[in-house]
């Protein structure tokens, strides 16, 4: 078998053959994929839910329900993660042999942080946008402003101009 350094392109390239003359020929893309796929070996899916703690098989430390107070249960962990850490440090000293159980609970506290900031993604998400969207509408007043003032200047000349050219 030979191989090319540059092999030629793919066979439906010839449906693009009269694009220039009229770009309607070309074919429609194809729909968007729904539900799950694979991809290079992994399944996928298209649906961005974030799964619970619980169906990923972790125990969940903070409470549950719609209301979550963000900032006090990320605290609560942070607090929970250092004392884990801690203690830790003091079995790594005097038992040595029995760290397999705080290093467990230290990956639960990180679990749990991970996913409590996995579901403020939507959140950022929309005060990135926000404020991209705020940054753009003060660019293009900026650009209306420059441009009146332009105008402006512009009409001073014409008008000087056009004075100089009468008072000859």
């Amino acid at each position: 078998m030979a191989t090319a350094t540059y092999p030629p392109p793919p066979p439906f390239y010839r449906l693009y053959k009269d694009y220039a003359q009229d770009p309607q020929s070309a074919p429609e893309p194809p729909p968007p994929i729904e539900g799950t796929y694979i991809c290079f070996g992994g399944s996928y899916t298209t649906s961005d839910v974030l799964p619970s703690l619980e169906e990923q098989g972790v125990r969940q430390l903070y409470s549950k329900g719609p209301n979550i107070d963000f900032k006090k249960e990320l605290r609560s962990l942070n607090g929970e993660l250092q004392l884990h850490i801690l203690e830790l440090a003091d079995i790594l000293i005097e038992r040595p042999s029995q760290y397999a159980r705080r290093v467990e609970e230290i990956s639960t506290v990180f679990k749990n942080l991970h996913h409590l900031l996995n579901s403020l993604r939507p959140h950022q998400a929309r005060a990135t946008l926000i404020h991209i969207l705020e940054l753009q509408i003060q660019r293009r007043k900026q650009a209306v402003e420059d441009v009146k003032r332009r105008r402006e200047e512009a009409r001073r000349l014409l008008n000087e101009s056009l004075a100089t050219l009468g008072g000859q």
